[in-house]
């Protein structure tokens, strides 16, 4: 009386599985082209310590040879940060278009160093008298240079940081003109450029 009647399912017959027929996987096949530059960028990702040393030379091989190009083209891009900017490219055209009397300095003392030995006490005062008066010539040209500088950046760069811009100045300016990296980009008494970016 309290007993349930089984209702009757239908229930579908599952359709059987072909384990050997292939599956599908969502993407289309890469043409041949697209596998070999995935196998290419593959085969450049460092996998041991040892490729990844390697590379990493590479790297710094790569960068230092960018470096050493732009101190010689004077490219801002590759340029250490110390030698970066506008500010520190027209501290360098700065000092390169004018003359120091530092550039006097060495041949000065080829004089001297020649005259020292000839024994003559009165050519020997002479000349040491000479490297006297262009030392303090070179101490009078670098205030000379500080001062006109400041002025200068003040009018062109009114609110870039000065702070360190006078020793880089002098520090240049103290080189002789074929020593100086990044290499001059100008001539002594060649007018410089308004703005620069």
């Amino acid at each position: 009386m309290f007993r349930r009647t089984k209702t009757e399912t239908t229930s579908v017959p599952a359709e059987p599985i072909d384990e050997g027929a292939p599956q599908k996987k969502g993407r289309p096949t890469p043409s041949r082209k697209e596998a070999e530059a995935a196998a290419k960028a593959r085969a450049k990702v460092p996998r041991t310590r040892k490729e990844m040393a390697a590379a990493q030379k590479a790297a710094r091989g790569q960068s230092s040879a960018q470096v050493r190009q732009a101190m010689r083209t004077g490219d801002d891009r590759f340029l250490p940060p110390r030698d970066k900017g506008p500010v520190k490219r027209f501290i360098r055209d700065y000092v390169d278009s004018r003359f120091s009397f530092i550039e006097l300095l060495i041949p000065l003392m080829l004089v001297v160093l020649i005259l020292g030995w000839s024994g003559n006490a009165t050519v020997t005062t002479y000349a040491n008298l000479a490297m006297l008066s262009v030392l303090v010539l070179i101490i009078v040209d670098l205030l000379r240079l500080r001062f006109r500088l400041k002025r200068e950046l003040t009018a062109r760069f009114p609110e870039a940081p000065t702070k360190g811009t006078t020793y880089y100045a002098v520090a240049r300016s103290m080189q002789m003109r074929f020593m100086r990296l990044p290499k001059s980009q100008v001539k002594v008494g060649q007018r410089l450029p308004e703005r620069y970016k």
